[in-house]
């Protein structure tokens, strides 16, 4: 009987020590439930990286990249060779392509990834489809007092052709028409007050042709984008005119485009963006802060179509976003061009065909520049 009583006893003894136990408990759970959840901040301040650099990719992975090898694809091609992409799992194939056109096509398809381009209505209509392609980051700007895309008059009619208002009747060339190479010819003469519509309009498929329309009077001038620029001026051939910074200060001259299968894998998407605008930081450092510029040089002599190492100290240098993003204001001025000129069909915002996670995420990770 009483062996039963202690067992008694120590059983009630029990239950109330695991009761206590389990308020506490109980207490402690509402205590860190009532806690706030800690967000890191994803903005980093100036030259300070914002998150560690992402792990490279395994097994890795084949991006194709379609591009001409200028000198605008710096960010494609320093990257390559400084192992940029590989150290993060990327391998880069280079495609070349006779056409914007086939470019977008291939984008829109998923049978290209990457493409190195301009604003044209064949990119923006495929947009306005459905079609997955999103601009993603700079590829080239005119920087200021220093043109690398700009009208040229030839030579022997560059006192001639002293203002704007000069140019009407002329017969002046672009590669193209709708697109990019027109609209930056319109926004010449619009400082004018007139259009293409008051010059006499040629379209000569490739610069080198241009400048030696140039050469043999053929006509009076035309849209022409570096080396050629400089090897024009250099023979004598053409004058440099007006700076661009007179006549289209905000344009975005060339773009970084990811297709629908870029978009569909956006860890790789991410990392491809880390190293292009790293490529784009060695650039500047090369061209506007002389870091290391004969190495950049040498790459991009081996890289690009421009051989000649000489020519880089001599040409006016492609103006390239360190930190990746693209001109908006630019942008929207294209599109509204194509609107006006009846070349769209639909209405688009530079909201709409720009995406810029992939920037923000290559600086939160480099830091700004």
């Amino acid at each position: 009987m009483k062996r039963l009583a202690l067992l008694m006893l120590f059983v009630m003894l029990f239950s109330i020590l695991a009761a206590g136990c389990g308020q506490r408990v109980g207490q402690q759970a509402k205590r860190e439930e009532k806690q706030p959840t800690v967000q890191v901040s994803q903005q980093p301040s100036a030259g300070e990286a914002g998150e560690t650099k992402p792990a490279p990719l395994s097994p890795p992975v084949k991006v194709t990249v379609g591009l001409k090898q200028v000198v605008s694809d710096a960010g494609v091609l320093i990257g390559l060779a400084k192992g940029y992409y590989r150290d993060l799992g990327i391998e880069i194939e280079m495609v070349q392509f006779n056409t914007g056109q086939d470019m977008i096509n291939a984008l829109g398809a998923g049978q290209l990834d990457v493409g190195c381009t301009v604003t044209a209505s064949g990119l923006f209509n495929a947009m306005l489809r459905g079609i997955p392609i999103k601009i993603v980051a700079d590829k080239g700007i005119n920087v200021a007092g220093q043109g690398y895309y700009r009208l040229m008059i030839r030579k022997d009619l560059a006192e001639k052709i002293g203002d704007f208002k000069d140019l009407k009747g002329k017969k002046l060339a672009v590669v193209g028409t709708a697109s990019l190479d027109e609209i930056a010819l319109d926004r010449v003469l619009n400082k004018g007050g007139m259009t293409t519509k008051d010059v006499d309009l040629q379209v000569i498929r490739a610069f080198p042709d241009i400048v030696a329309a140039m050469s043999n009077g053929s006509i009076d001038g035309g849209m022409v984008i570096e080396p050629f620029v400089t090897a024009a001026v250099s023979k004598g051939i053409a004058d440099p005119w007006k700076d661009p910074s007179e006549y289209d200060p905000d344009a975005q001259t060339a773009l970084l485009v990811y297709g629908k299968s870029m978009l569909e894998k956006p860890e790789v998407a991410k990392r491809f963006m880390v190293a292009y605008v790293k490529a784009l930081r060695d650039y500047n450092d090369a061209f506007f802060k002389n870091i290391k510029q004969d190495e950049i040089i040498s790459i991009l002599s081996e890289y690009s179509t421009v051989k000649d190492k000489e020519l880089y100290k001599k040409m006016y240098p492609v103006g390239l976003n360190p930190n990746g993003y693209v001109r908006m204001k630019g942008i929207q001025m294209d599109l509204d061009w194509y609107k006006q000129k009846d070349l769209l069909k639909g209405d688009l915002k530079a909201e709409d065909v720009v995406d810029n996670s992939f920037c923000d995420y290559a600086v939160q990770v480099l830091g700004k520049y």
